[in-house]
Protein backbone atom coordinates (compact mmCIF):
# COMPACT_ATOMS: atom_id res chain seq x y z
CA UNK A 1 0.00 0.00 0.00
CA UNK A 2 1.42 3.40 -0.96
CA UNK A 3 1.93 6.00 1.72
CA UNK A 4 -0.36 9.02 1.80
CA UNK A 5 1.27 12.10 0.36
CA UNK A 6 2.00 14.76 2.97
CA UNK A 7 0.65 18.25 2.38
CA UNK A 8 2.69 21.29 3.40
CA UNK A 9 1.52 24.91 3.56
CA UNK A 10 4.21 27.57 3.08
CA UNK A 11 3.30 30.95 4.58
CA UNK A 12 5.77 33.70 3.67
CA UNK A 13 5.49 37.11 2.03
CA UNK A 14 8.67 36.54 -0.04
CA UNK A 15 7.40 35.14 -3.32
CA UNK A 16 10.84 34.09 -4.60
CA UNK A 17 11.52 32.13 -1.41
CA UNK A 18 8.12 30.44 -1.60
CA UNK A 19 8.83 29.37 -5.17
CA UNK A 20 12.18 27.85 -4.17
CA UNK A 21 10.64 26.03 -1.21
CA UNK A 22 7.78 24.73 -3.31
CA UNK A 23 10.10 23.37 -5.98
CA UNK A 24 12.39 21.59 -3.53
CA UNK A 25 9.65 20.18 -1.32
CA UNK A 26 7.68 18.90 -4.30
CA UNK A 27 10.90 17.31 -5.59
CA UNK A 28 10.90 15.34 -2.33
CA UNK A 29 7.39 14.07 -3.04
CA UNK A 30 5.35 16.48 -0.90
CA UNK A 31 2.28 18.41 -2.01
CA UNK A 32 2.59 22.13 -1.31
CA UNK A 33 0.44 25.23 -1.26
CA UNK A 34 1.47 28.83 -0.65
CA UNK A 35 -0.07 31.72 1.26
CA UNK A 36 1.66 35.10 1.08
CA UNK A 37 0.22 36.32 4.39
CA UNK A 38 -1.16 34.95 7.62
CA UNK A 39 -4.56 36.29 6.68
CA UNK A 40 -4.50 34.37 3.39
CA UNK A 41 -3.45 31.21 5.25
CA UNK A 42 -6.46 31.47 7.56
CA UNK A 43 -8.77 31.47 4.55
CA UNK A 44 -7.63 27.91 3.81
CA UNK A 45 -8.77 24.70 5.50
CA UNK A 46 -5.67 24.26 7.63
CA UNK A 47 -6.81 20.87 8.87
CA UNK A 48 -5.92 19.52 5.40
CA UNK A 49 -2.21 20.08 5.96
CA UNK A 50 0.33 17.84 7.66
CA UNK A 51 2.83 20.67 8.26
CA UNK A 52 2.94 24.48 8.27
CA UNK A 53 6.10 26.43 7.36
CA UNK A 54 5.65 29.95 8.74
CA UNK A 55 7.60 33.15 8.42
CA UNK A 56 7.50 35.29 11.59
CA UNK A 57 7.46 38.85 10.25
CA UNK A 58 4.59 39.25 7.77
CA UNK A 59 2.35 42.25 7.14
CA UNK A 60 -0.34 42.96 9.73
CA UNK A 61 -0.48 39.48 11.27
CA UNK A 62 2.77 37.83 12.34
CA UNK A 63 3.59 34.14 12.26
CA UNK A 64 3.38 34.16 16.07
CA UNK A 65 -0.20 35.45 15.91
CA UNK A 66 -1.05 32.89 13.24
CA UNK A 67 0.16 29.90 15.26
CA UNK A 68 -1.63 31.26 18.33
CA UNK A 69 -4.84 31.32 16.29
CA UNK A 70 -4.18 27.83 14.95
CA UNK A 71 -3.62 26.40 18.43
CA UNK A 72 -6.14 28.35 20.55
CA UNK A 73 -9.03 29.07 18.19
CA UNK A 74 -8.84 26.36 15.53
CA UNK A 75 -7.62 23.74 18.06
CA UNK A 76 -5.24 22.18 15.52
CA UNK A 77 -2.09 20.33 16.54
CA UNK A 78 -0.57 20.31 13.04
CA UNK A 79 3.27 20.52 13.23
CA UNK A 80 4.67 24.03 12.71
CA UNK A 81 8.17 25.11 11.69
CA UNK A 82 9.12 28.79 11.82
CA UNK A 83 11.39 30.18 9.09
CA UNK A 84 12.76 33.51 10.21
CA UNK A 85 15.72 35.87 10.45
CA UNK A 86 14.95 36.42 14.16
CA UNK A 87 17.32 34.29 16.25
CA UNK A 88 17.24 35.82 19.75
CA UNK A 89 16.50 33.36 22.59
CA UNK A 90 13.34 35.24 23.58
CA UNK A 91 11.99 34.88 20.03
CA UNK A 92 12.84 31.17 20.03
CA UNK A 93 11.05 30.66 23.35
CA UNK A 94 8.05 32.65 22.14
CA UNK A 95 7.74 30.35 19.15
CA UNK A 96 8.03 27.18 21.21
CA UNK A 97 5.69 28.49 23.91
CA UNK A 98 3.04 29.05 21.24
CA UNK A 99 3.36 25.43 20.12
CA UNK A 100 6.01 25.45 17.37
CA UNK A 101 7.87 22.21 16.66
CA UNK A 102 11.01 23.75 15.18
CA UNK A 103 12.60 27.12 14.47
CA UNK A 104 14.99 27.59 11.54
CA UNK A 105 16.87 30.87 11.19
CA UNK A 106 17.67 32.41 7.82
CA UNK A 107 19.82 31.84 5.91
CA UNK A 108 19.56 28.07 5.99
CA UNK A 109 20.45 25.25 3.61
CA UNK A 110 17.65 23.50 1.77
CA UNK A 111 19.10 20.13 2.84
CA UNK A 112 18.78 21.18 6.49
CA UNK A 113 15.23 22.40 5.98
CA UNK A 114 14.13 19.19 4.26
CA UNK A 115 15.75 17.12 7.01
CA UNK A 116 13.85 19.06 9.67
CA UNK A 117 10.61 18.77 7.72
CA UNK A 118 11.03 14.99 7.71
CA UNK A 119 11.70 14.98 11.46
CA UNK A 120 8.64 17.13 12.19
CA UNK A 121 6.38 14.94 10.04
CA UNK A 122 7.75 11.77 11.60
CA UNK A 123 7.18 13.09 15.13
CA UNK A 124 3.63 14.18 14.39
CA UNK A 125 2.40 10.58 14.60
CA UNK A 126 1.43 9.06 17.98
CA UNK A 127 4.62 8.46 19.93
CA UNK A 128 3.58 5.32 21.79
CA UNK A 129 5.63 2.27 20.87
CA UNK A 130 2.86 0.04 22.21
CA UNK A 131 0.37 0.30 19.35
CA UNK A 132 -2.13 -1.88 21.18
CA UNK A 133 -2.44 0.67 23.97
CA UNK A 134 -4.73 3.33 22.55
CA UNK A 135 -5.75 4.85 25.88
CA UNK A 136 -3.58 5.42 28.96
CA UNK A 137 -5.04 6.32 32.32
CA UNK A 138 -4.08 6.90 35.93
CA UNK A 139 -6.76 7.79 38.46
CA UNK A 140 -8.88 10.41 36.63
CA UNK A 141 -6.20 11.33 34.08
CA UNK A 142 -6.90 9.77 30.66
CA UNK A 143 -4.70 10.08 27.56
CA UNK A 144 -6.19 9.05 24.21
CA UNK A 145 -3.24 8.32 21.91
CA UNK A 146 -5.26 8.26 18.71
CA UNK A 147 -7.17 11.47 19.35
CA UNK A 148 -4.12 13.06 21.03
CA UNK A 149 -6.43 14.27 23.78
CA UNK A 150 -6.26 14.61 27.55
CA UNK A 151 -9.27 14.17 29.83
CA UNK A 152 -9.20 15.06 33.53
CA UNK A 153 -12.23 14.26 35.66
CA UNK A 154 -14.20 13.73 32.41
CA UNK A 155 -13.32 17.21 31.11
CA UNK A 156 -11.15 17.75 28.03
CA UNK A 157 -7.93 19.69 28.56
CA UNK A 158 -6.33 21.40 25.55
CA UNK A 159 -2.63 20.60 25.00
CA UNK A 160 -0.14 21.59 22.34
CA UNK A 161 1.39 18.69 20.40
CA UNK A 162 4.67 18.97 22.31
CA UNK A 163 2.91 19.08 25.67
CA UNK A 164 0.98 15.96 24.72
CA UNK A 165 4.13 14.14 23.57
CA UNK A 166 6.05 15.01 26.75
CA UNK A 167 3.14 13.90 28.92
CA UNK A 168 2.85 10.63 26.96
CA UNK A 169 6.56 9.95 27.37
CA UNK A 170 6.45 10.44 31.13
CA UNK A 171 3.03 8.80 31.51
CA UNK A 172 4.03 5.63 29.65
CA UNK A 173 7.21 5.35 31.70
CA UNK A 174 5.90 6.15 35.17
CA UNK A 175 8.57 6.69 37.86
CA UNK A 176 11.35 6.65 35.23
CA UNK A 177 13.47 9.80 35.26
CA UNK A 178 14.21 11.51 31.93
CA UNK A 179 16.88 14.20 31.76
CA UNK A 180 16.14 17.42 29.91
CA UNK A 181 18.50 16.31 27.14
CA UNK A 182 16.68 12.98 26.80
CA UNK A 183 13.34 14.75 26.54
CA UNK A 184 14.70 17.17 23.95
CA UNK A 185 16.11 14.30 21.88
CA UNK A 186 12.96 12.18 22.04
CA UNK A 187 10.45 14.96 21.46
CA UNK A 188 12.29 17.53 19.33
CA UNK A 189 14.99 15.36 17.74
CA UNK A 190 18.73 15.76 17.30
CA UNK A 191 18.41 18.12 14.32
CA UNK A 192 16.39 20.71 16.24
CA UNK A 193 18.29 23.32 18.22
CA UNK A 194 16.37 24.20 21.38
CA UNK A 195 17.45 24.91 24.94
CA UNK A 196 16.84 22.97 28.15
CA UNK A 197 14.69 25.88 29.25
CA UNK A 198 12.16 24.87 26.60
CA UNK A 199 11.55 21.62 28.49
CA UNK A 200 11.06 23.53 31.76
CA UNK A 201 8.54 25.87 30.12
CA UNK A 202 6.50 22.95 28.76
CA UNK A 203 6.58 21.09 32.09
CA UNK A 204 5.41 24.24 33.92
CA UNK A 205 2.46 24.58 31.55
CA UNK A 206 1.65 20.88 31.87
CA UNK A 207 1.55 21.10 35.67
CA UNK A 208 -0.99 23.92 35.46
CA UNK A 209 -3.14 22.08 32.92
CA UNK A 210 -3.08 18.87 34.98
CA UNK A 211 -4.64 20.84 37.85
CA UNK A 212 -4.55 18.81 41.08
CA UNK A 213 -2.67 16.05 39.27
CA UNK A 214 0.17 18.40 38.37
CA UNK A 215 1.94 17.36 41.55
CA UNK A 216 2.62 13.97 39.94
CA UNK A 217 5.04 15.64 37.51
CA UNK A 218 8.17 15.59 39.62
CA UNK A 219 11.64 17.04 39.16
CA UNK A 220 14.68 15.31 40.61
CA UNK A 221 17.30 18.10 40.87
CA UNK A 222 20.28 17.40 38.66
CA UNK A 223 18.60 14.37 37.07
CA UNK A 224 15.37 15.28 35.33
CA UNK A 225 11.59 14.85 35.24
CA UNK A 226 9.28 11.89 35.86
CA UNK A 227 5.64 11.01 36.47
CA UNK A 228 5.34 9.65 40.00
CA UNK A 229 2.81 7.01 40.98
Amino acid sequence: MSKAIKRILIVDDEEDLCEILQFNLESEGYETEVAYSAEEALQKDLSRFNLLLLDVMMGKMSGFKLIDTVRRELKLDVPVIFLTAKSEENDLLTGFNLGADDYITKPYSLKELIARVKVALKRSVPISENEKAKVLHYEQVVLDLEAKSLMIDDEKVELTLKEFQILCLLFENKNKIFSRDEILERIWGDSVVVTNRTVDVNITRLRKKLKQYGEYLKNRPGLGYYFET
